[in-house]
């Protein structure tokens, strides 16, 4: 396994897998690693030739007020799970190599990114489609692995990687939950005892939706006051936002049919965890 932060190291040894025809598998992330990442990476290993990892907390993609200077690191415990797990090539860039002093240049997406945390969370898709480009330039990836809990963002990267014509194919897997169903996520450490006891009124919530719709309620205001009841209930908890919005466009809903999603962002004492389910209503 090679770990490089070098961009030029990093495009050389990719150069020779590509011209040795070999299939290159990419897992991007923002290291602070758990099972959730960890089933990306086991997918990639199982339909890639060569696996690559990048580790890279994206400051642009942090709005100002949020959690980029704490956001949770542990970068040699991260790489001894990818060496567990067969990681051919790990990519820790520095900030300052990925944005040099005149970098001017971004990348917007301009429809999916308005709602949900688009709305909430100015400029983070931005910043996202941004460090994506420049990532999908230096691997060249045939193949990349996101995660449902990430809908919204799956979305969009499936939108970039169309509308920019890269030849990859993007895989995005079903949530990973801890045994008392909170979706896995690296700001899952920041929670004491009590928080994590509150953040299970997240799931709960989507839970009570879901069978909100399965006993029949077709109404999106009826079904999302009915979630919204259950987060309030938390003392910690403070809703961002609570919609049910078309799966594939995430245009607004006025009664749910088709494929729905239900989507959720929660504070939980100042902890943004988000999460979410699809439903496909006959």
């Amino acid at each position: 396994m090679i770990v490089a932060n070098n961009i030029k190291k990093i495009k050389s040894i990719l150069k020779i897998q590509k011209t040795a025809n070999q299939v290159i598998g990419f897992v991007p992330t923002m290291g602070s690693l758990h099972k959730g990442h960890l089933s990306l990476v086991k997918m990639a290993k199982s339909k890639s030739d060569f696996v690559v990892v990048s580790i890279f907390v994206n400051p642009i993609q942090f709005s100002q007020g949020e959690d980029y200077q704490n956001y949770p690191k542990n970068i040699k415990t991260d790489i001894n799970l990818l060496k567990e797990e067969g990681v051919d090539l790990i990519f820790c860039p520095h900030p300052r190599d990925m944005y040099p002093i005149d970098f001017s240049v971004f990348v917007d997406e301009t429809e999916l990114s308005e709602v949900l945390c688009g709305k909430s969370r100015s400029g983070h898709f931005r910043g996202v489609c941004t460090v994506l480009v420049k990532l999908f330039n230096i691997i060249l990836p045939d193949k990349v692995y996101f995660g449902q809990k990430d809908y919204q963002q799956a979305l969009i990267v499936k939108r970039l990687i169309d509308n920019l014509n890269y030849d990859i194919r993007m895989y995005y897997l079903p949530t990973i939950r801890d045994k008392d169903k909170l979706a896995m996520s690296s700001r899952n450490r920041y929670l004491k005892d009590n928080e994590r006891l509150d953040s299970l009124c997240i799931n709960e919530a989507l839970s009570l939706g879901r069978k909100l719709i399965q006993q029949g309620e077709t109404r999106v205001f009826v079904i999302v006051d009915k979630m919204k009841n259950v987060i309030i209930k938390k003392r910690t908890a403070k809703i961002v936002y609570i919609e049910i919005l078309d799966a594939i466009n995430l245009k607004n809903l006025k009664i749910v049919k088709g494929k729905i999603l239900i989507a959720l962002a929660v504070y939980i004492n100042g902890t943004r965890l988000i999460d979410n389910t699809v439903i496909n209503v006959k």
